[in-house]
């Protein structure tokens, strides 16, 4: 992991917290169990589940060390105060010219962003961009398929 602090918000952080809790709690002891089956099974080489299975485990084993890595170094962003600012954590709504519709993004951390529920990385294209600005601001945004420009309509 880089020496960049990990920005989450409280319910990013809740969330994979739960997470963690789900993988350690309930899946890990299920592939445990089916791991040890298959090795009660005998030759390993051509025991296909105890393959599977061990590179499940593996697989999870890894998700579990990169949450918890996460959770441990994780700064919680305060989404209070600078609200006419748009700071990590804010959710922000903007107006992309020639386009008829708002579009309501919150800016996160990379650790919690999911674009499909309108959570973005500060470190994505519209994020870095809308960092600082103010209600009212037209921002320019360079993306991978060219320049776009927004106005900020509002700042939570």
């Amino acid at each position: 992991m880089s020496d960049e602090p990990t920005y989450l918000t409280q319910e990013g952080a809740e969330e994979l917290q739960r997470e963690l809790n789900k993988l350690v709690n309930d899946r890990r002891p299920v592939l445990v169990a089916k791991l040890k089956e298959a090795v009660a099974q005998g030759d390993l080489k051509e025991n296909a589940d105890y393959h599977d299975t061990r590179e499940q485990l593996g697989l999870l084993d890894g998700r579990i060390t990169y949450l918890e890595e996460i959770l441990r170094t994780a700064e919680i962003i305060s989404t209070e105060g600078k609200k006419g600012v748009v700071t990590i954590g804010s959710t922000v709504t903007l107006r992309f010219d020639e386009e008829d519709e708002d579009e309501t993004y919150t800016i996160v951390g990379p650790a919690e962003s999911n674009p499909s529920e309108g959570r973005i990385s500060q470190k994505s294209p519209i994020g870095a961009a809308l960092l600082g600005h103010k209600k009212g601001d037209k921002v320019r945004i360079e993306t991978p398929s060219g320049e776009m420009t927004c106005k900020v309509k509002k700042i939570k």
